[in-house]
Parts: C-alpha cells; structure tokens; sequence
C-alpha cells in the first residue's frame, strides 16, 4: 500500500541561494518594486512603509545579525536536504504555486496536477548582468542546458482522477509547450534539496497569489485530506513524500503571522490554520496555503523540527519569514 511517509516544508525565496554578504547589502533595490501588504493586510507601498518603521527596527540589519540568519537558513537546508535523502522515497507531492511561469493571465486554474513522465527546468540566461539578485535569481535554473526531472504520472493521474470524484475541479498537466517551465516552488526543491538524489515528483499547483479564484485555507485543508487518503488508495507499494514550497510572510515580515502559523504547525492546531484570515493571506504571505495543505496531508505523522528565520532584508522591513519543517 502506498503512504505518505514523509512530509516537509520549506521557503524558496531567492535569498536562500543567496551570500550572508548579499544579505548584508540589504535588497532594498528590489523590494521597492514589489508588491508590499502591511501587518494588518493592507496594500502599501515601500515608500510608506519606510516612512513609518521604527528606528530600533534597524537592529534586524546589523551585519552581525544577517550572518547568524544566514547560517541558520543554510543550516535548516542542509538539514532538510539530509531528512529527504533519508526518508528512501520513491516519489515526492509537491505543494507550490505558479507566478507567471506556466499559467498566465489569460487562463489561470485554482489548482492543477501534473502528471507527465518529465518535467522541464529551462537553462539559465547567458545573458551577463551586474545585479547580484539577478546572478542570484539564475541559480534555481539549470546550468547550460535544460534538465527534465522525472515525475510519476501513475500517481499525478490517480491524483487527478479521485480528486475530481470528490468534487475538486482540477487541471491536468501533462506536459509543458514552448518556453514553460516547472517555476520556481519546484526548481527550487530540484535545485537545492536534492542535489545529491532526484526524488520523482508529483507537482501540484496552487493559485495562492492572484484573485479572484485562490483556494481558502479551509479549501487547501480539504485538498491535503484528500490527497493523503487517495495516496493511501493508490495500488502499489510506495514510500511518499509531500513538500511546501513557499511562504511564509512577505514581502513585509509578519512575525506575528508567521508565529501564528509556526505554533499550530508544531500543534496540529488544525483549526487554527483553516481559521487564518484570507486577507492576511495575499502576495507573498499567499503561500502559507501551501503549508495548510500540507499540514493536512501531514496528519498522520509527527512534526519532527521547525525553523524559523525572519528574514528582514530593507530599510523597510521588508523580506521573507524563512521556514523550514520535517514531519515523520
């Protein structure tokens, strides 16, 4: 009989392929371009944010600072790099979303399944360029050629199939045409979590970023139920795993969010997340939907470790809760 065995969370900012001195030279020249929420929800722009942060808010830029967040993100990694190659799979879910990479705006699916045999990750640009984001941006893409990464279409169809009988209405992916490419919540786990063993893997698409038709967090809670019970039902011996990717805030750190989810992970406070309110839940902060489905999935298994890095990296506060789990 198939299981989840397994499950993980992590984030897959560019940050995280980022040095501790890139960290230390602040990304303040991209985050003035992003679209920024503030800690009630509300959109802002960086400017305002800037104008009101607090001057003791700067200690979370002292260089000494972002090196030990630094270490700390490169460490969780690497162990969660390590509790993948462990945990034997035979093929790894992976709960991410799509920012323009496959679907655009012209046809944009609330969920999606994949279940072609490859999936493609496109070379990186040859292009040079001085910015050391986008030089940083470039490492979740492949190195000279395009790679394609195996899947497991028997279980992304048996995927697509029962969850369709249960009432979701799901894309099917098969395959990617002109310049797609898997994204980055999936380059990402390729790239920097498997470096040393591709796991095939079940891409699973969630629109957690653009209105009007993002899944709620009891919608994601209800998908990850079902997706545990139809591997479950799955005819063959396989040992699963299920990843989330993204999240968890940005771009504007929400400690206080990020506790809030962090604390009912650890307590499979199951209401708790299904409870988080969707306008809290926009940009960036979006892929915290990501984990709910996750967590669902997860129920059966014990939460391992959690970390949690926040990482500020502007004059405005701005960056990304950094997050990192293991289930078993």
């Amino acid at each position: 009989m198939a299981r989840i065995v397994a499950a993980f969370g992590t984030s897959h900012s560019t940050m995280l392929f980022s040095s501790a001195e890139h960290w230390q030279a602040l990304f303040d020249h991209v985050d003035c371009k992003a679209p920024i929420n503030d800690l009630e929800g509300v959109p802002r722009s960086y400017d305002e944010l800037l104008k009101t942060t607090p001057p003791a808010a700067a200690a979370n830029l002292a260089k000494d600072v972002l090196a030990k967040r630094h270490a700390e993100t490169e460490a969780a990694m690497d162990r969660l790099e390590a509790d993948i190659a462990k945990a034997k799979l035979d093929v790894m879910i992976v709960i991410g979303d799509d920012q323009r990479e496959i679907f655009k705006d012209d046809l944009r699916p609330a969920i999606a399944v994949y279940y072609g045999d490859t999936i493609r990750n496109a070379a990186a640009p040859t292009t040079p360029v001085s910015d050391w984001y986008l030089q940083d941006q470039r490492k979740r893409l492949e190195d000279g050629q395009d790679r394609f990464y195996p899947c497991h279409p028997a279980l992304g169809a048996h995927l697509i199939g029962g969850l369709s009988e249960r009432g979701f209405d799901i894309t099917a992916v098969k395959n990617l045409t002109g310049e797609q490419f898997e994204g980055h919540a999936y380059s990402f786990v390729h790239r920097r979590l498997m470096r040393n063993g591709i796991v095939p893997m079940v891409p699973v698409f969630l629109n957690t970023y653009y209105p009007p038709n993002q899944p709620g967090p009891r919608r994601c809670f209800t998908l990850g139920t079902a997706i545990r019970e139809l591997v479950e039902s799955f005819a063959g011996d396989l040992r699963v795993g299920i990843l989330a990717s993204g999240g968890l805030s940005h771009f504007l750190v929400n400690e206080a969010l990020d506790n809030q989810v962090v604390t009912a992970l650890r307590n499979k406070d199951h209401e708790a997340l299904k409870a988080l309110p969707v306008h809290m839940l926009q940009t960036g902060s979006s892929e915290i939907r990501n984990w709910i489905t996750v967590a669902a999935a997860a129920d059966g298994l014990k939460p391992d470790w959690i970390t949690y890095v926040p990482g500020y990296r502007s004059r405005a506060m701005t960056g990304v809760g950094l997050c990192f789990a293991h289930w078993r």
